[in-house]
């Protein structure tokens, strides 16, 4: 893109906008002032807008001689929000010029915003079926799922398909005045991939895949106008299902090129739950008979991931595992041996496996528990289970359990034989000597507490204070459980009195559930003081319950309410999950390779007593694999997500394309004018293989012309000693074609993006026969916990050799192993310079066969 591009953009984006949304565009042009090519994580081969936000590709089509890519973007910000559709347009699919907003958001007459536009397709409407254009002149016609703001007057919240149609090749839309044209009055349908199916039955007839997002569902319905669409038929939940299914697409393909053997493939995209972590995009292959889709590679559901089953629940009891179940229940939420499954009061419980299971339903969401496992070591790369139950996450820097911080327990934790009175405390108003303390009311308290609730007659309408003894401030922090009504008004609140004036105060949380809070007293040490609780209020929540005031150097942590399953290593959860507000169980992986050779154990947390206030968990199973590693992937990277293919693509190719990113860390990443960038196109074909047809996958041949091939680098065939040799060349936009046999290694590779201290490290293990893309040393890792991460895949040597393709550029890498067969892309953001290339093997001498390393020319900002 030129910098003539960028003033025709400003221009375009203004004429197109409304003039209350003028500062908007004025904003974008000057949030690009660096140039973009200087910009330290800018790619120079991958399509990125020249400022703001954009995520998933739509409505990717081919037209008198120009690959369309429209886009969600963000036309005000480096973040996702104000959902508009982007345009960006190229002869080659390599070379993109950005063009002016395409399809922007939807608004009143008030201008308020009813409308976002949500991802979609288009297509060209050669017959003019729609009626939009004519025989001489025929439409293009996107359709695109409006998503409907709370602003708007009857479709608040909800989701559904519209149309817009462009008469001058794809530069201008005009929405369709009679939208929406699909409604299934749900909020997650969504995603519309239209294409023209050519039936040999009969009638022609355009086919909509969309998808109900939250029941992972792909719906199937027909059309022979774009704007009358009949249901056909609908697929899955099938293979991974731990996230919401998204941006589905659906398209024939001829098997090694056969036009006698047909399959159709059903791409859908997942989010969160794909097998590198976050988002990814799975498929199916199989039939498709105008009505219906089949697939052939859905793996049963029953079936256990390989591995040692450390806890199947199925012998009839916990042994080896230590259960803690509620005081105040002895029975919940674990109560004594595995459920079978669902329990008294509770909806039907799906999706485990054997026999027994953890349920924490006994005794219904009350009660609250922990159980640990025996410690066992992890011996191998994953830990694979199946979890359900309460969608309450651990939350960072939270505590697990209701324990108090290390210090002296002041007023023996209001655990008196006798009354507040007898240990010296002063009451007035309507608190009565003989209801205080209370041993009741609140939960999560320890014992007997002060209840203001119970302790008089009038309850919630109980007013008066409640005064301690005189106690010497010896230490810095004073931890307390609080819970009761909330005031702002020094209604209702526990005060630290130092000269008889309140210094600290603190008040509920509109809540009976009692957490930790903290008051700092350090700026009183070694001074008198008292608590007193003030309770002037009075209707609904005009109480506070406090309990157990440790005096202390360190301050409690806040209690987490989570449902959850969690690893911990020497003392410290390391990983954790929690189930999605369902009673179906689905399977979950943790990564645990950087724990092998530890002790561990598996914590198994019920701390909420709300709704969903409990958890199942089913099937531990240590593995060299993630379960979803039995499913069939798009990539195996964590960033190729939301991949789509082009409509009418010349010579009958299909060509995806997928959002360079991943939800998990996707707003985080450390971009400066722009955030989001598009994968290479890649062409796809299907191949035969041992386990039927699959996806086979290179980058569009047009890329090709990028290369430099006079400075290419070729390096000679030789024996690999263990360690790393630094290769000759150095780049940071290149392509690297290479071939290796593992000779007496047990791991080899190479190693791109690198200096002295850092490198992204492309290694294949010989035992378990898996290729992966390092990133935990590439550089910046540390801007989001969930970026640093090591993808792989199995992979299996063809006549004793693995084929690598990589394109490296500048924050990112995809590798192709073995012709395209399995991919791997992953961003990355190394330091500034990093560009060495080495080889390396360990364990034994592995052999390089042939290795290329060719500059590429940029395709945009840097060209």
């Amino acid at each position: 893109m030129t910098r003539r591009t960028k003033a025709l953009l400003s221009l375009g984006t203004v004429v197109a906008l409304t003039a209350a949304s003028f500062t908007i565009a004025t904003n974008a042009a000057q949030a690009t002032d660096p140039d973009p090519s200087t910009q330290q994580y800018r790619p120079y081969l991958h399509y990125t807008p020249e400022a703001n936000w954009m995520n998933d590709p739509n409505g990717l089509v081919y037209h008198n001689g120009k690959y369309h890519m429209y886009y969600q973007y963000n036309p005000e910000g480096t973040g996702w929000g104000n959902m508009s559709w982007g345009h960006a347009s190229s002869t080659d699919l390599i070379h993109w010029e950005e063009q002016p907003l395409a399809i922007p958001r939807g608004r009143d007459g008030n201008n308020n915003v009813i409308e976002e536009i949500f991802s979609g397709s288009v297509v060209v409407d050669t017959q003019n079926s729609s009626g939009f254009g004519t025989l001489q002149n025929p439409p293009l016609v996107a359709v695109y799922t409006s998503n409907y703001t709370g602003a708007h007057p009857s479709l608040a919240g909800k989701q559904a398909q519209s149309l817009a149609y462009s008469l001058d090749d794809g530069h201008s839309w005009t929405k369709y005045g009679s939208n929406p044209v699909l409604n299934r009055n749900t909020s997650s349908f969504r995603d519309p991939k239209v294409f023209w199916y050519d039936n040999p039955a009969g009638a022609d007839y355009w086919v909509m895949a969309a998808v109900e997002a939250d029941e992972r569902r792909v719906l199937l319905y027909k059309s022979t106008n774009l704007k009358d669409w009949n249901y056909l038929s609908d697929f899955g939940p099938a293979n991974a299902v731990g996230g919401q299914w998204e941006c589905p697409d659906l398209f024939p393909l001829p098997i090694d090129g056969n036009p006698n053997n047909i399959k159709w493939v059903l791409a859908v995209n997942i989010n969160p739950g794909a097998v590198g972590g976050g988002s990814g995009g799975q498929y199916f292959v199989g039939d498709f008979n105008g009505t219906t889709f089949t697939a052939d590679n859905i793996d049963p559901a029953g079936q256990l991931p390989p591995g040692d089953v450390l806890a199947g629940f199925n012998g009839g009891n916990f042994t080896g595992w230590n259960i803690q179940n509620d005081p105040s229940n002895s029975s919940g939420p674990w109560a004594s041996a595995p459920a079978s499954g669902a329990l008294p009061g509770q909806q039907q419980v799906t999706g485990h496996i054997g026999t027994g299971l953890v349920n924490s339903f006994n005794g219904g969401d009350s009660p609250v528990g922990t159980m640990e496992s025996a410690p066992f070591t992890l011996d191998k790369d994953y830990l694979n289970f199946l979890v359900g139950g309460g969608n309450h996450p651990q939350e960072y820097g939270k505590q697990s359990g209701n324990q108090a911080p290390p210090g002296y327990l002041l007023f023996d934790g209001f655990d008196y034989s006798g009354t507040l009175t007898q240990a010296g405390w002063q009451q007035a108003g309507d608190f009565q000597a003989a209801l205080n303390p209370s041993t009741s009311g609140g939960e999560f308290a320890i014992g007997k507490r002060i209840n203001t609730f119970e302790g008089g007659p009038y309850q919630d309408n109980n007013v008066g204070t409640i005064t301690s003894p005189e106690f010497y401030l010896t230490n810095t922090n004073i931890a307390f459980l609080l819970g009761g009504g909330s005031r702002t008004d020094g209604q209702l609140q526990v005060e630290l009195l130092v000269g008889g004036v309140p210094v600290r105060t603190a008040t509920g949380a509109n809540s009976g559930d009692l957490n930790w809070q903290n008051w700092d007293v350090s700026p009183w040490h070694g001074q008198i003081a008292r608590v007193r609780i003030v309770d002037s209020a009075t209707g609904p929540w005009g109480h506070l319950t406090l309990d157990n005031m440790v005096l202390g150097s360190e301050p409690a942590k806040v209690r987490s309410s989570e449902t959850t399953v969690n690893l911990v290593v020497n003392g410290q959860t390391v990983r954790t999950a929690t189930g999605a507000d369902s009673e179906h169980l689905k399977w979950n992986a943790w990564d645990v390779s950087a724990y092998k050779g530890s002790q561990a154990t598996i914590r198994i947390v019920d701390n909420n007593r709300g709704g969903w206030g409990h958890i199942l968990a089913d099937e531990f199973v240590s593995s060299d694999a993630s379960h979803l590693a039995q499913h069939d992937w798009l990539d195996w990277g964590r960033d190729y997500y939301a991949a789509v293919s082009f409509n009418n693509a010349p010579g009958g190719k299909r060509i995806m394309l997928g959002w360079m990113n991943n939800w998990d860390y996707g707003q985080n990443t450390p971009t400066s004018t722009w955030r989001g960038s598009m994968a290479l196109p890649r062409e796809v074909v299907l191949t035969q293989t041992p386990a039927g047809p699959r996806l086979r996958q290179q980058v569009v041949s047009q890329a090709d012309a990028l290369k430099n091939t006079a400075a290419s680098y070729t390096a000679p065939a030789q024996d690999l000693q263990p360690g790393t040799t630094t290769l000759p060349i150095t780049g940071d936009v290149v392509q690297i074609d290479a071939e290796f046999s593992p000779g007496s290694a047990s791991a080899f590779g190479l190693k791109v993006l690198g200096n002295a201290n850092e490198s992204t490290m492309i290694g294949y293990a010989v035992a378990t026969q898996r290729l992966s893309v390092d990133r935990t040393n590439s550089g910046n890792e540390s801007f989001h916990p969930a970026f640093s991460s090591a993808e792989d895949a199995k992979v299996d040597l063809i006549n004793g050799r693995l084929r690598l393709r990589i394109y490296v550029d500048r924050a990112s890498v995809e590798l192709f192993a073995q012709d395209g067969l399995t991919t791997i892309t992953d961003q990355v953001f190394p330091t500034a310079g990093a560009n060495a290339i080495s080889v390396f093997s360990e364990g034994g001498t592995a052999r390089l066969e042939s290795m290329t390393v060719t500059p590429l020319n940029p395709a945009m900002w840097g060209g």
